[in-house]
């Protein structure tokens, strides 16, 4: 028998990685490992802040790649586990152990669907690139979903003793972010909202009055503006609905008007 000789293609496709995007993954994913620890040892203020830094880092990557053109299959796949540990399994173990731990069963399962939901979401956006409209997302993203569970508990430790008691309503929120990224309800992106772009000047203004507004109270108006994304994916699904089932008819509409003015 003659060995088969290989194909000079076939004997190395892997040719090595892009250092930079992936060390910037790399740190986003030690904000996440540390958050845990800092949960662990119930700092969580600290806790939360780090997912928050792993918020930045994970939005830096992928913006070095595009621009050094580094960018590759392995990293997307690396990018995906880390935001697997830094957004769905770390605030999945912050919240535990901060409001959860007391609910008993209800607690961990809430816990464990918020990481469950997560890792499917990340899946599903995987294998769905490119076949839907970028302009929008297909559910709510996980990095959202971790940035409401940290801003939550932010705004907690703010208000100090105006802050209401831990209860029930947590448990039901970690339920909600865990279906509504599972769902297909539609949110936007904001892929195409270009800052290097020219804009009208209203929309400097609109930028400037945000950013005056949340720089008074950062944590306090950081987690309204994300309860609001969160809500705004329902009110976009509907608008989106009522859309197509508006089209039809004003295709019928322009029918009958092309039809009328070609007989007359």
């Amino acid at each position: 028998m003659t060995r088969r000789r290989k194909k000079p293609k076939d004997r190395k496709k892997f040719r090595g990685i892009y250092i930079l995007p992936n060390l910037i993954t790399t740190a986003s994913l030690f904000a996440g490992f540390y958050a845990i620890i800092e949960a662990i040892h119930g700092n969580f203020e600290i806790a939360a802040t780090a997912v928050l830094v792993s918020l930045v880092l994970d939005g830096l990557d992928g913006r070095v790649a595009r621009i050094t053109k580094s960018a590759s299959n392995f990293g997307v796949q690396y990018d995906s586990l880390a935001d697997l540990v830094a957004f769905g399994v770390a605030p999945a173990l912050i919240v535990y152990f901060w409001a959860l731990q007391p609910f008993g069963r209800y607690g961990w399962v809430a816990a464990f669907l918020f990481v469950v939901c997560g890792a499917l979401r990340l899946a599903r956006f995987n294998v769905q690139i490119g076949e839907f409209d970028p302009r929008y997302f297909n559910g709510l993203p996980i990095p959202a979903a971790a940035t409401m569970v940290s801003m939550v508990i932010l705004m907690y430790y703010d208000l100090g003793e105006w802050a209401p008691t831990r209860h029930g309503v947590i448990v039901a929120m970690i339920y909600v972010l865990s279906f509504l990224m599972v769902s297909n309800i539609k949110y936007y992106s904001f892929k195409k909202f270009e800052l290097f772009q020219r804009k009208p000047f209203p929309v400097l203004v609109a930028a400037v009055l945000l950013f005056l507004v949340i720089a008074i109270e950062p944590k306090i108006m950081g987690c309204l503006a994300m309860a609001s994304y969160v809500i705004s994916g329902p009110i976009l699904t509907l608008l989106l609905l009522w859309r197509r089932r508006k089209e039809p008819y004003t295709d019928i509409a322009e029918g009958l008007e092309t039809k009328t003015s070609e007989s007359s």
